[in-house]
């Protein structure tokens, strides 16, 4: 008797507890004394599926070991598509020229500076000169794919905001720029009476002569200028900038312009290949009778802004001039 007064009051309070009273029930006897309400349980989409069909289906997925093997996999996909083509792993070896061929020129010495005038030999193309390559062309047609991939990208973006008449215009306002940097140049350096801040200079490369003011002053001693170098035993032509003093260090000199800043090696691509490659061809051209064993890539912008002055001591000119080493047998096996 006391048993059930106890479950009967329990499940009052728990009728209270949830906000009804005790008059709208006539009795409390069906409530469970947990008095817990549940949600209506969801029905699942899956609910009306035939388990018992797809049960052996299931167990087959789930226990069948596949017969396949990676070699018959393989075949059955040369059957398909043809044999595969494997590619040769890359090298953890750097490649080496075939002909280690010597960048200095042993006939030659390291000499002093003399005073005396510029060197400005023009390049004359005779009847046997005429098939030699120039270091621009054979840097040009043996262009790793990565950069020549980034370069014909930049190119397709410009005739897409220009118009192919617009970047053709472009193009030959910024040959005609560079032009005129390196005429300023050249006039800086032949005009002895005139002070280097003094030179007066066309208006369109005042900014590329303003970006290199800090530069020219610590060069002196200029030995050559626009002047055309020959390798005899490689068989290349090119003309060399500048060959003068950068910072007490005789080096073959580029000039370059950009519209954006190249302030790392890396950022010029292979402007220090052409350096090693000036810098070989001068020391095997019997018109200098002097050695270089340094480089310096000169970058001017053309906002005025301090130009990037990249000078390649004797350990980096070796370093490129066997990469150059390697463009150029490139070039020959094409």
């Amino acid at each position: 008797m006391q048993v059930t007064l106890l479950r009967q009051l329990a499940q009052y309070k728990c009728v209270r507890s949830i906000g009804f009273t005790p008059g709208r029930f006539s009795r409390v006897d069906n409530f469970s004394t947990s008095c817990q309400w549940r949600a209506r349980k969801k029905v699942s989409q899956y609910s009306t599926v035939d388990t018992e069909r797809y049960s052996s289906l299931v167990r087959a997925v789930l226990t069948k070991t596949s017969s396949q093997t990676p070699e018959s996999i393989e075949d059955e996909d040369s059957k398909l598509f043809g044999p595969i083509i494997r590619s040769k792993p890359h090298s953890q070896q750097p490649r080496e020229p075939k002909i280690l061929h010597p960048l200095l020129n042993e006939a030659k010495g390291l000499s002093e500076y003399v005073p005396g005038p510029l060197a400005h030999l023009p390049l004359e193309r005779d009847s046997n000169k005429t098939l030699i390559p120039s270091v621009t062309r054979i840097l040009q047609q043996t262009m790793p794919p990565e950069q020549a991939f980034y370069l014909e990208r930049w190119r397709r973006r410009m005739i897409a905001e220009l118009g192919e008449e617009g970047f053709k215009e472009y193009s030959l306002n910024i040959f005609r720029q560079g032009k005129l940097f390196h005429a300023a140049i050249e006039n800086t350096f032949t005009q002895e009476t005139v002070s280097k801040e003094d030179t007066e200079c066309p208006a369109e490369v005042s900014g590329y002569m303003e970006s290199v003011s800090h530069v020219l002053t610590d060069i002196t001693g200029v030995r050559a200028i626009e002047s055309a170098v020959h390798h005899s035993a490689l068989q290349y032509l090119g003309i060399v900038d500048c060959v003068a003093q950068y910072r007490g260090s005789l080096c073959v000199i580029d000039w370059k312009t950009s519209e954006k800043p190249k302030p790392l090696l890396h950022n010029i691509y292979d402007n220090p290949l052409q350096v090693a490659a000036y810098t070989g061809a001068l020391n095997s051209d019997n018109n200098y009778s002097y050695q270089v064993e340094n480089g310096l890539i000169v970058v001017a912008y053309k906002d005025g802004s301090p130009a990037h002055a990249h000078f390649l001591n004797s350990k980096q000119i070796k370093q490129f001039w066997e990469k150059w080493l390697l463009r150029l047998e490139e070039f020959a096996e094409k």
